[in-house]
């Protein structure tokens, strides 16, 4: 089977659209975007590609497998919901919602269709990754008690007086931004065990005071730190900000520990790049893994979504996985408000 895919939001979806070109088991037959100038340039990279400046008439029109939703976070869920009605298996970009009450209307929507909902979880697809999913599964790390996980910024508001700031359109700051990609990857790591309970902080100190500096709205926190107890006995450590929060201008990394020894990846210098640490339990050293032991290609998210589709199975990166941030993440925000410990039974 060949996926007739399109993307729905041409700044996000850069990547979306390159993959989907570029795979030998899809066809970008579909763009859409508001933004004419945008659309125009795709175009010219995509001559295939049927252009849209109406997702819902390119829903009717186009005969879609297969959509990525790749626009405001506010927006996710309309768009996806209306996929599904019509039809079309769903890769949304992350934040699944904007809360959980939202993310659950989505995934009942695509039990209804009995469409395929994924959420792009894309820090699971490289091969350090894939590399340290394997090496937990097989069991090296022992019981797993403990979890560390950040993404700091010294000034890395994204797009300062844009949606991403307001908390209405996008649902919160460097949490729902930042954070969800580093508690999917330590979640998912330990096999996506519930969260039982949270206790938080957030603050809006540094980013209030840039954006009334540029005379930029900004309601949002800028900083999150939350200690996340799961239902295994486990607990998870998260640090995440947009404004002050290192002396780098990235810093990342997940650490997953066990009674048998433990990984840690994180990002080299101030790049993207990342490396993996292993624990030798017997020499009692974290020891780099060198790049010969890991896997040389791994799909990406995208390919993976094609891979559902075109073979008819279930996502990994699952709309239950993502509502279950959602739950998370509601949690965090909520012990923050109320400055005490929040339980998800709530």
């Amino acid at each position: 089977m060949t996926v007739r895919a399109a993307v729905v939001g041409l700044g996000m979806g850069r990547n979306h659209a390159r993959a989907y070109h570029a795979s030998p088991r899809a066809d970008l037959v579909a763009i859409c975007d508001l933004n004419e100038a945008l659309l125009a340039e795709y175009k010219t990279q995509y001559p295939q590609a049927v252009a849209y400046a109406n997702y819902e008439e390119m829903f009717a029109q186009a005969n879609l497998d297969a959509v990525s939703i790749a626009l405001p976070n506010f927006l996710h869920a309309p768009v996806a919901i209306a996929a599904l009605e019509a039809g079309i298996n769903v890769l949304s970009e992350k934040p699944m919602a904007l809360n959980a009450a939202v993310a659950q209307t989505m995934l009942d929507a695509s039990r209804t269709a009995g469409k395929k909902l994924m959420i792009h979880f894309n820090y699971r697809y490289s091969p350090q990754s894939q590399f340290l999913k394997r090496y937990v599964d097989e069991g090296h790390l022992g019981q797993l008690y403990y979890a560390r996980t950040r993404w700091l910024r010294s000034r890395g508001i994204p797009k300062l007086g844009g949606w991403f700031g307001i908390r209405r359109l996008s649902g919160g700051g460097p949490l729902i931004d930042l954070g969800v990609h580093r508690i999917d990857l330590a979640m998912w790591l330990m096999g996506y065990p519930k969260a039982v309970s949270v206790s938080a902080s957030a603050f809006n100190l540094l980013g209030a005071r840039l954006a009334q500096e540029q005379g930029a709205a900004f309601d949002c926190e800028d900083l999150v730190s939350a200690l996340v107890r799961l239902d295994n006995g486990a607990t998870l450590n998260l640090e995440v900000s947009w404004a002050g929060g290192t002396d780098k201008r990235e810093d990342m990394m997940t650490g997953i520990y066990g009674t048998q020894g433990a990984v840690i990846q994180r990002n080299v210098g101030q790049d993207y790049d990342f490396e993996c640490l292993a624990l030798d339990s017997a020499a009692g050293q974290l020891l780099r893994v060198e790049p010969q032991t890991l896997p040389r290609t791994v799909p990406s998210a995208v390919d993976d979504f094609i891979a559902c589709v075109a073979d008819d199975r279930e996502p990994t990166a699952s709309a239950e996985n993502g509502l279950e941030m959602m739950r998370i993440i509601d949690a965090i925000y909520r012990s923050a408000e109320l400055q005490r410990e929040v339980r998800l039974d709530e």
